[in-house]
């Protein structure tokens, strides 16, 4: 009767058969709940990994002054202002010839009408002036343009000389930057993976009910894992190729190694389970109150090194003495 007793006060939570830690389905919802804003959070980070990637990171855009020198600029802008003068020149002009023609074309109809005409011959002249002006405006721009245009033709090439070399430098730089971002976001999911599984272990050999936090933890990092590798696979750079590989074989590794240290941790408590289910504790048979095991034939009873009395094969304590 006392031993029926003192087997029902156990560890809240857990089997008596085999000492595993029950989950309720509150639990269970709070553990969802708080994988989500784990995730949240874990998420933001891995998005503000950039912006500290970026903070010491060159600009990847030069001005035009910082690529060449001022008389250089100089020699590209009165080359462009001589060009607008030929077109602003060539635009009076043909405005010129336009007014020529309908002036002539007056005083012609006059004269041939017997008209008096000595006002549309004085318009008809002005036309004439003003097509000579606009003649010699248009020479002289031209001149500008073509005395202007060989210096800046040379100014024009360095210039896309430099910004083709200041674009590769942008592109090796974010290249750099982007190998930087990559490589912190790697280590981030790397660390919570990590301690995920540490903090799993631990809260499982010591039978703790925050088990589900750690298992909310885990899955957090699960959608980590997921939102990365789908980053860099629809990503334009050559990350593509090797992000998600990259990923994969991180949280393949520390996955195992967790699930290793487990399967170690669970094989030193094969024993004692089976103790405690009345079994053999090297093969599992039923034990049936015998000194030796009838399935393997090895002894389950054995002297305790304290008191000398007998005890079970693979209790974690001596039954008569308490002794380890």
């Amino acid at each position: 009767m006392s031993g029926r007793k003192r087997s029902q006060f156990r560890l809240a939570g857990t089997r008596s058969g085999d000492g595993e830690i029950e989950t309720t389905g509150v639990e269970k919802l709070l553990a969802v709940v708080l994988a989500v804003f784990i995730a949240i959070g874990a998420v933001w980070t891995y998005v503000k990994l950039d912006d500290v990637a970026t903070r010491d990171s060159p600009s990847f855009y030069l001005p035009d002054r910082r690529l060449i020198d001022r008389e250089e600029l100089s020699a590209i802008e009165h080359h462009r202002q001589a060009v607008r003068s030929v077109q602003g020149a060539r635009s009076d002009r043909r405005t010129a010839i336009r007014q020529l023609e309908i002036r002539r074309e007056a005083y012609r109809t006059a004269l041939e009408a017997n008209q008096p005409a000595t006002e549309l011959q004085a318009e008809y002249e002005t036309a004439q002036a003003r097509l000579a002006s606009a003649s010699r405006e248009l020479a002289a721009a031209v001149a500008v343009e073509a005395q202007t245009r060989p210096e800046a033709a040379d100014a024009g090439q360095r210039l896309t000389e430099q910004r083709q070399d200041a674009a590769k430098r942008a592109d090796d730089d974010r290249t750099r930057h982007d190998r930087i971002v990559f490589v912190l976001r790697l280590v981030l999911l790397a660390l919570m993976l990590g301690g995920a599984y540490l903090l799993l272990g631990h809260l499982r050999s010591r039978h703790s009910r925050y088990l589900p936090a750690a298992l909310a933890w885990v899955g957090a990092t699960a959608v980590l894992a997921i939102v990365m590798a789908a980053d860099y696979t629809d990503s334009y750079l050559k990350f593509d190729e090797v992000g998600p590989l990259a990923i994969s074989i991180v949280g393949i590794g520390l996955t195992l190694i967790a699930f290793v240290t487990l399967q170690r941790f669970l094989a030193k408590r094969v024993p004692a389970r089976r103790v405690r289910r009345g079994e053999c504790p090297f093969c599992g048979f039923p034990v049936r109150d015998k000194p030796h095991c009838e399935g393997c034939g090895r002894a389950v009873v054995a002297d305790c090194s304290s008191c000398q009395r007998d005890r079970r094969v693979g209790t974690a304590r001596c039954g008569f003495c308490g002794n380890a």
